[in-house]
């Protein structure tokens, strides 16, 4: 195909820290980054197993870039539509976290691999997570969630930990302040019973998302820290626009409501 007839490249935008995303055709393409090969590795498996939900690894193009398969549908963008705070859309996430958990359980990482450093986990890892389901990384087809993208930050760790880290953005833990407009005024509490019923996660995990979520904030604050300061770009841009501020104060109100929230827990 001559360079005349070949697709445009279209900017996906959604993405708060890796630029350079494009669209070509079918296909998504990524900057290569150290956790690349660890990554496709990962999307390789999910194929294998006949997971839906992800794009599949198509290899590494001319210019270096990763290629991706693009996968039809739309992601949210803020501030977030109603249909993304529903309590359908909620459940439905859940449910395809669970598939997405249960698609990976089954991946044993090759030896040498680099994943993304993260804001830690609590425990001995279970599986590979995706550790970044935000809206922005959401298909949606008719309103619907229907897989994940943008698995950058994917790494060896535990169900819950990716569970909290979801529940994070989207019941959301966080300040009604810091929250998108459509997000204020939702009750938490019942969106975490509802989104933990709808994943099955076991009654011994239950009693420890208030725990971790904790735990998830005073490290993700280090993290987020240390990586504004050590790699700028995206990351340093989320930090000078006050990610940090709102970490603490989604910190201090999970500490004010923790008696109410876990209370809907059980």
């Amino acid at each position: 195909m001559s360079l005349s007839m070949a697709p445009p490249e279209v900017v996906l935008g959604g993405g708060a820290v890796t630029e350079g995303v494009v669209r070509v055709g079918d296909t998504v393409r990524r900057p290569v980054r150290a956790s690349t090969p660890a990554v496709h590795a990962l999307l390789r498996h999910l194929e294998a197993v006949g997971f839906d939900g992800a794009p599949r690894a198509l290899g590494i193009d001319e210019r270096g870039r990763q290629v991706l398969s693009y996968i039809p549908g739309s992601s949210v963008s803020r501030p977030l539509p109603a249909h993304a705070v529903s309590d359908e859309t909620l459940a439905a996430l859940a449910r395809l976290l669970r598939r997405f958990h249960d698609a990976v359980r089954g991946f044993v990482p090759p030896p040498g691999l680099t994943w993304e450093h993260g804001s830690g986990d609590d425990g001995e890892p279970e599986i590979v997570g995706h550790c970044d389901v935000t809206p922005e990384n959401v298909v949606f087809r008719q309103g619907v969630p229907v897989a994940l993208i943008d698995f950058d930050l994917a790494r060896p760790t535990t169900r819950l930990f990716d569970v909290v880290t979801t529940l994070r953005h989207w019941a959301p833990i966080a300040d009604p302040a810091d929250r998108d407009p459509l997000q204020r005024n939702l009750a938490v509490g019942p969106r975490l019973r509802l989104f933990c019923d709808a994943y099955g996660l076991a009654p011994r995990d239950r009693r420890r998302v208030i725990e971790v979520a904790r735990l998830r904030f005073g490290r993700s604050y280090a993290a987020m820290r240390a990586r504004a300061r050590a790699e700028g770009g995206g990351w340093a841009r989320m930090w000078a626009s006050g990610a940090g501020d709102r970490i603490r104060r989604a910190s201090a109100w999970l500490d004010a409501n923790q008696d109410d929230l876990q209370r809907h827990l059980f």
